[in-house]
């Protein structure tokens, strides 16, 4: 699914500048918890979370995540943008709940990053 795409799906707002809207995202993980992304998440995943802190796009660089969106409406601080600007790592606000929008973007036909037992 092309980043565009997610973004509708969403009704997100675009954070970062100069992201590449074409990008291809190929699954999605939602989770608080930074080291179940890294456990869990795949490379080129989109990541939804509350957590606005710079560490998520630390986390999200390891995991190789291709963009993050912030549930909520939650909007990150300065230095979380700049980071993720720095990193290429886009990044997108909605106002729905993690629940709404994975459950939006599953309709859609997006991915789970699924979880072995």
């Amino acid at each position: 699914m092309k980043l565009n795409e997610i973004i509708s799906i969403v009704e997100g707002t675009l954070i970062t500048a100069n992201a590449d809207l074409d990008m291809d995202v190929s699954s999605a993980f939602g989770a608080d918890l930074m080291s179940d992304v890294l456990t869990h998440a795949r490379s080129g995943a989109l990541l939804l979370t509350g957590l606005t802190n710079p560490q998520v796009v630390r986390t999200a660089e390891m995991a190789e995540i291709a963009a993050i969106v912030f549930v909520r409406g939650k909007h990150p601080p300065p230095e979380t943008v700049a980071l993720a600007e720095e990193k290429g790592i886009p990044l997108i606000s909605a106002r729905y709940t993690m629940f709404e929008m994975c459950g939006r973007l599953f309709a859609a036909g997006m991915e789970s990053c699924d979880v072995s037992p």
